[in-house]
């Protein structure tokens, strides 16, 4: 008499979680069969101990949707499971959780999460779980806003007809802890002040032994993280945000140690580091993203001072792989409103800058992987993207998206690669299946989710 065949043995869950989830026979998103001719793009990258099964990343995408009060203030929810796993279960090497406050005070918005509570530990765990039950690996990016915190959600400002409306206290802001390298009307991201078309609250100024509990927040908030089973950490230091905000001599003219030269401006920054490296295993990876540039050059306000530059990224990234980065994520701008570059005319703004700086650390013998965000599929490209898919159907935007991605990673033939790795952001908010649609014009046959093996592309 044959033994009857039990169904785990045919359908058999991911184990140690909770919940159900069929364990796919390959990863969505990894090559059934590579070969030399694969393109790098859907090659795995091992960062330390964790290996990624292609080289798409999603990055943070602030999406307003935590509660601004009561028990659950700052904790992740199932419509983050329903984003966020649903990326991965496309095919994404990489789900970054977006920008985190790793104190109250630092989220952009009442309705942004935040690691800095233990008790918001869990709600990480629950959305790390559900985003690597797909195969993909979970990632959560710590930040704190400084001056461009407790404002509203961007589509109640637009709602509004404005660009940025402050969150008073009626709504969870909070307008007298809104921090900053220097303090003041004057120092408001948008320069307004208090006045009624002024979309940002004036910030005080950081006092030292303020800087130092930032540094220690930062650190316990990537030991929470670590508890929650998240993969990998970036820290935010980009887009006119805290730490950005210290980086740059157009925001921080402090004559303490934490302003100044070069070296005070980057002082913050490089002690978290060393605090996020402190409460995280050897054998995680760290990431960082920075504004590369804050497109200012010759219109800063105070000329004298300069601003951040491509150039001082460079500076800073040749310092980061002895303090243990692993991979740099190049992004750009966002620190005032005077910023010159038009990002919808500018298609390779970030990606060139990008390779920029990844030639000049292998020149230096440096080694940190380099990621590029700002490909077509980024908001810049949007309206060439539309344009290109009414006038010759979605196949062929989708085609030079999937030539833009294989350009940016190929290393095949001795060609030197822009990049490591890519991260797209919007594009995956319009198509979540973005990874199996550019494998698929590649012709690269990637797995795909065992649900959805029956509408597989031909």
């Amino acid at each position: 008499m044959s033994t009857p065949v039990q169904p785990a043995t045919l359908n058999p869950g991911v184990p140690n979680l909770s919940w159900f989830t069929p364990a796919h026979a390959a990863s969505p998103g990894t090559p059934l069969k590579a070969t030399a001719d694969t393109p790098t793009l859907f090659t795995p990258l091992k960062i330390r101990s964790k290996t990624l099964r292609n080289r798409i990343i999603v990055a943070p995408m602030c999406q307003y949707s935590a509660a601004a009060s009561g028990p659950d203030t700052g904790k992740l929810t199932d419509y983050h499971i329903s984003t966020l796993g649903h990326y991965a279960l496309k095919g994404a090497a990489l789900v970054i959780i977006e920008a985190t406050g790793v104190q109250a005070n630092g989220r952009i918005t009442p309705n942004c999460p935040g690691l800095w509570s233990d008790e918001q530990t869990a709600s990480f765990k629950r959305i790390s779980d559900c985003i690597k039950a797909q195969g993909a690996l979970s990632g959560v990016q710590l930040a704190h806003a400084g001056r461009k915190a407790s404002t509203v959600a961007p589509w109640i400002a637009a709602r509004l007809g404005r660009p940025s409306v402050r969150a008073d206290r009626d709504v969870g802001g909070w307008p007298d802890d809104v921090v900053g390298p220097m303090g003041g009307p004057a120092e408001t991201w948008d320069g307004k002040g208090l006045s009624e078309d002024g979309g940002f609250w004036p910030p005080r100024q950081l006092t030292v032994a303020d800087i130092h509990e930032l540094v220690e927040a930062f650190g316990a908030s990537a030991r929470r993280a670590v508890e929650a089973g998240i993969d990998v950490i970036e820290i935010h230091a980009a887009h006119g945000y805290l730490l950005h905000q210290f980086l740059s001599p157009i925001s921080n003219r402090r004559t303490d140690e934490y302003g100044g030269s070069f070296e005070n401006r980057i002082r913050l920054l490089v002690e978290v580091v060393q605090s996020v490296r402190a409460n995280i295993p050897d054998d995680m990876p760290l990431f960082l993203r920075v504004s590369s540039t804050e497109w200012m050059e010759g219109t800063a306000p105070d000329a004298d001072l300069g601003s951040w530059t491509v150039e001082s990224t460079i500076k800073l990234a040749r310092l980061l792989p002895a303090l243990g980065v692993d991979f740099l994520d190049v992004s750009s701008g966002g620190n005032h409103p005077l910023q010159r570059v038009n990002m919808f005319a500018s298609k390779d703004y970030q990606t060139k800058i990008a390779s920029q700086i990844r030639h000049d650390l292998k020149s230096a013998g440096l080694n940190l992987l380099i990621g590029a965000v700002g490909l077509i599929t980024q908001a810049e490209q949007a309206r060439d993207i539309v344009d290109d898919s009414k006038a010759n159907g979605l196949d062929l935007s989708i085609g030079q998206e999937a030539t833009a991605a294989k350009d940016l990673t190929d290393a095949k033939g001795g060609k030197e690669p822009m990049a490591d790795a890519i991260l797209v952001a919007r594009q995956f908010m319009r198509e979540p299946e973005w990874v199996l649609r550019v494998a698929w014009k590649l012709g690269v046959e990637v797995a795909w989710p065992s649900q959805f093996l029956r509408v597989k592309f031909p």
